[in-house]
Parts: C-alpha cells; structure tokens; sequence
C-alpha cells in the first residue's frame, strides 16, 4: 500500500469541486494510505473557511474526511531539499518525516525540485497515470 502525502492544494481542489483531484483523494482514501501532515491540515481548513467561506458543518465534513488519513505532527526536520517557498519547505520535511512515499502536488515551487526530492512528487495527473498503470507524464 501507497503511503500517499496530498498537497494542501490538491485537498483544496478535491473538497471544493468534483474533478481530478476529487477522484484522487477518493482513489488514495479507498486504495492507498493517505498521510495529513498537521502543516497541510492546516492550510486546508483555512483556505476553506477564510477564503471559500466554508460552514463550520462543511468544515466538520472535511474534518472527518482529513482525519480518516494518518496525522503526521511536524517532523522538525529540515527539509531535505531548498525550496523557494519555507512553508513548502515544511510539507516536504513533514511528508518525507510521515514515511510519504509519493508527494501529489500542484505546486510549482515543489514540483521544480522533484528531481532532488527523496520522495516522488507528481502533479494530480501524473500521479492518476500511475495509479491507473499508464504512464506518468
């Protein structure tokens, strides 16, 4: 089983509208093991109250669907690789201290270090392809 870290933005997309990464948090919650470092967690319940607008039902919604995965505290670690962004920083320091085995992410910053990156980090799409068994983009 895929120990799977899904990027607060992935999250964002999955519980604000029906699409790719919807399906994906759907595939990594029924087939895999999905990984919610407290930094995503975080980031994805406040992007959905403050900037969606989200209800406190809607966020106790996806609350429960968060909690589902594995909560992983910060690593304290630093993070194994320079990344533009500290705060994407720490989602690889607390992905890879998680025991992630892959990142899903639509971030920039952390998709332009993929190829240094302990771990895989693959856009929503090149990590369908791959759990699908096509190729990865």
């Amino acid at each position: 089983m895929i120990r799977v870290c899904l990027d607060s933005n992935v999250l964002v997309a999955a519980f604000a509208a029906r699409g790719l990464c919807s399906d994906i948090l759907t595939h990594v919650l029924g087939e895999q093991h999905l990984v919610v470092p407290d930094s995503v967690r975080h980031e994805v319940l406040r992007v959905l109250s403050d900037k969606l607008g989200l209800s406190s039902e809607a966020l106790a919604a996806v609350t429960a669907v968060l909690d589902r995965g594995e909560r992983a505290p910060p690593s304290g670690a630093p993070s194994p690789v320079a990344v533009r962004d500290p705060d994407d920083e720490r989602i690889l320091a607390d992905a890879v201290g998680a025991g992630a085995h892959i990142l899903v992410t639509g971030d920039r910053d952390l998709l332009a270090v993929a190829g240094k990156a302990p771990i895989p980090i693959l856009t929503p799409r090149a990590f369908l392809m791959l759990v699908r068994g096509g190729a990865v983009e």
